[in-house]
């Protein structure tokens, strides 16, 4: 469907903010009232968040904004506590994931910001038939470590059994994007969500190098010429406890 955008004069009272607050410059004010010069817009959905009349509206899209009053706003020291104790999950349980948390950690992907709004971020899912993928995978893998053996110690001690991408985990979300970015920011926002659900979380790069580089792998998942995996979450409950946070290294922080 046809994006468009609304103005409702009748409820518009030419406060400004919408003209103030576009990124594209594409509102103007004319007899004190909002007017969208073109149609030719990012539809970022600012114009709609902030009237406070709610006299703007975007149409052509699945669903309604939704209504907030208050700003919400996280708990900083949770926030940081949640940051500084996770950890790449490698140890699964044998249990499932309940389908309604799979959907809530892809809704927070697909809210994660884009640039220009592009909104070009695609999610694959691998539940049932996740093995067969992480055959090929392991198939792909196995080659170039043989012949990246001789000149490596740290890839000779890799053992690339059949579980070596997936680690048994019960789901698996591929984040696909022709911007590297766009999919990261995805991943972020989604990992977060699947920990907030108790899941543990493994970001997969050697998948996604697998797929980029699997001419069946790309044809198996339906991946079109310009789509790049970005990264793969393995997602799974955790059999495994950490009790402390890991070190890292000082910030290299530069001030101008």
């Amino acid at each position: 469907m046809k994006h468009m955008i609304e103005v409702d004069e009748n409820k518009c009272i030419g406060c400004g903010l919408c003209k103030r607050d576009c990124p594209t410059a594409n509102i103007k004010l004319e007899d004190k009232k909002a007017k969208i010069i073109t149609m030719e817009c990012l539809y970022c959905g600012h114009c709609e968040a902030i009237c406070p009349k709610n006299a703007i509206i975007l149409t052509g899209f699945d669903e309604k904004s939704e209504q907030y009053n208050e700003q919400v706003r996280l708990n900083p020291k949770e926030l940081m506590d949640a940051i500084k104790t996770r950890r790449s999950i490698r140890n699964f349980k044998n249990k499932e994931i309940p389908k309604e948390i799979i959907e809530d950690i892809i809704e927070a992907g697909r809210f994660a910001p884009t640039g220009k709004n592009a909104q070009n971020v695609s999610f694959i899912v691998l539940e049932k038939d996740k093995k067969r993928f992480e055959k090929i995978a392991v198939s792909l893998f196995k080659k170039i470590t043989k012949i990246l053996k001789p000149f490596s110690k740290e890839v000779s001690r890799v053992k690339i059994d059949e579980d070596f991408f997936f680690k048994k985990a019960p789901a698996i979300i591929l984040i696909v994007s022709k911007d590297k970015v766009n999919g990261s920011l995805a991943a972020e926002n989604m990992a977060f969500m699947a920990e907030a659900y108790g899941l543990g979380v493994l970001f997969s790069g050697f998948f996604a190098m697998a797929v980029n580089n699997s001419r069946k792998l790309r044809k198996e998942l339906g991946l079109k010429r310009k789509d790049r995996a970005v990264t793969a979450l393995v997602l799974g409950y955790a059999n495994v406890k950490y009790h402390r946070t890991t070190f890292k290294e000082p910030a290299k922080v530069r001030r101008f």
